[in-house]
């Protein structure tokens, strides 16, 4: 087997088929990952209660990374650590939101909230990660930049219509670190495959940085590797080219 002990997958577009299934492909090249005494992983912009049932799916009882590095889990229902989005900052995120017509979301550890399933009392919940999304780039780039400017979020995005809001300093890169100082791995012997700009900072600081084959071009410009896409059992392929040679 090769020098690397954790595999970190982000799920939509990476691990995920544009149908949203894992492939058996991708399947059975994890199970023998962790055959091998490979850490397989979920970090995942997702939160936890949608990352949960595919982790299930395939029998994982290893770590998670969900909501961009808000939450990081030991294992499944074993949380590690939880970094919060203030009520405060998410009323503002709220107000841009209403002011420019996006559509907006928002994961708390009590579940996911919209724009269909907003509610009043904001101060109530536990927030992890605030989204906005609309297809006028323009607009888009308008909330980036004024939300930039406040200088107390980290802003990245998991498709180019949307932007992903975490806490400053909080990255799905911060939760590996923070991880593999739980289990005595050091960033060199992380794989770290993705997508999106939510994945980045992850790819630049693992020892093998991979881009999906679909990724966004700025991803496929820092990763160490660009393979196939998600439609073509790219996990599995890293798996046996990468970890198990």
């Amino acid at each position: 087997m090769g020098t690397y002990k954790l595999l970190a997958l982000d799920m939509d577009g990476t691990l995920l088929n544009e149908e949203s299934l894992i492939s058996e492909e991708n399947r059975q090249a994890i199970h023998a990952a962790l055959e091998a005494g490979v850490t397989v992983i979920f970090s995942t912009g997702r939160g936890v209660q949608s990352a949960l049932p595919f982790a299930v799916e395939l029998g994982l009882q290893t770590p998670m990374i969900t909501a961009n590095g808000s939450e990081i889990w030991r294992a499944p229902g074993n949380l590690l650590k939880r970094h919060k989005l203030s009520a405060d900052l998410v009323r503002r995120l709220h107000t841009v939101a209403v002011k420019y017509d996006s559509w907006w979301w928002a994961y708390a550890v009590e579940g996911m909230y919209n724009t269909e399933n907003w509610i009043e009392d904001i101060d109530s919940p536990e927030w992890l990660k605030f989204g906005f999304f609309t297809e006028n780039l323009t607009v888009l780039s308008e909330i980036r930049q004024l939300v930039a400017a406040w200088g107390e979020l980290e802003i990245t995005n998991s498709h180019p219509s949307n932007l992903e809001i975490n806490p400053r300093g909080i990255s799905k890169a911060s939760g590996l670190l923070e991880l593999c100082e739980v289990l005595n791995i050091s960033m060199s012997e992380v794989v770290a495959m993705g997508d999106s700009e939510n994945d980045t900072a992850m790819i630049r600081k693992a020892g093998l940085g991979v881009a999906m084959g679909n990724a966004q071009e700025g991803v496929k410009l820092i990763a160490d590797h660009v393979t196939v896409t998600n439609n073509e059992h790219a996990v599995a392929k890293i798996i046996y080219d990468y970890i198990l040679t």
